[in-house]
């Protein structure tokens, strides 16, 4: 067969072709939402303001400030990036689960879905090993100690944001709990990292002080 016969490069190069040729095919914009509506994962059509997609939006916007975070981090040949990166496909996850309501769907998109409380644990494990080598906290840190840091801390407090938002799901049974630990270990991770950033850099952080009446 005249497939068979065809060399591995030339495969490969006609392969890559008409994958780059699928993908210009697909518009980044299908106009499904111009009527202030889109789908969730069981295909159901809700309000864009509907606390499912809140959530989302939140969740989305931490994935960004991370990745921005870790742009500094990388500029500054921190070791700990790949984790960064980690918790990136863990939120992409939790997008999932988020977009599946847990009272409707099929048991199926359920398991393909499913948010497990071993990655909470991946975070409690990094945390107590940063904490080791940190000095105890005596003050109030302010969001400070260095570019990395301040950004770290930044996405601490998109993170808290983003909690607040799965809370609502999480009563109404909508997503799972572990969805919700995940986010509140989340922000203790980062506060976390972003003082043990500030200790590889040399860079002092800011302590809270009561003014003076």
């Amino acid at each position: 067969m005249a497939f068979l016969s065809m060399s591995i490069p030339r495969y490969n190069h006609l392969a890559n072709k008409l994958s780059l040729q699928f993908v210009r095919s697909v518009r980044i914009y299908t106009k499904t939402g111009d009527k202030g509506k889109s789908s969730n994962y069981v295909g159901q059509r809700l309000p864009k303001d509907d606390s499912m997609f809140e959530a989302l939006g939140c969740t989305d916007e931490l994935s960004s400030a991370i990745g921005h975070a870790r742009e500094y981090c990388l500029e500054a040949g921190h070791t700990f990036c790949d984790q960064l990166q980690t918790i990136q496909c863990d939120l992409q996850d939790i997008g999932s689960n988020i977009a599946t309501p847990r009272d409707i769907a099929t048991s199926e998109r359920l398991e393909k879905t499913a948010f497990s409380s071993e990655r909470v644990q991946k975070l409690e494990a990094w945390i107590d090993e940063m904490e080791d080598s940190l000095p105890p906290l005596k003050s109030f840190i302010l969001p400070s100690g260095g570019k990395a840091a301040t950004a770290l801390h930044v996405s601490r407090g998109v993170c808290r944001r983003a909690e607040r938002r799965v809370v609502p799901l999480i009563r109404d049974e909508r997503a799972d709990r572990e969805v919700h630990v995940y986010l509140n270990r989340l922000s203790d991770y980062l506060f976390t990292l972003a003082r043990k950033s500030a200790q590889i850099d040399g860079a002092e952080e800011s302590i809270y002080k009561r003014p003076s009446t």
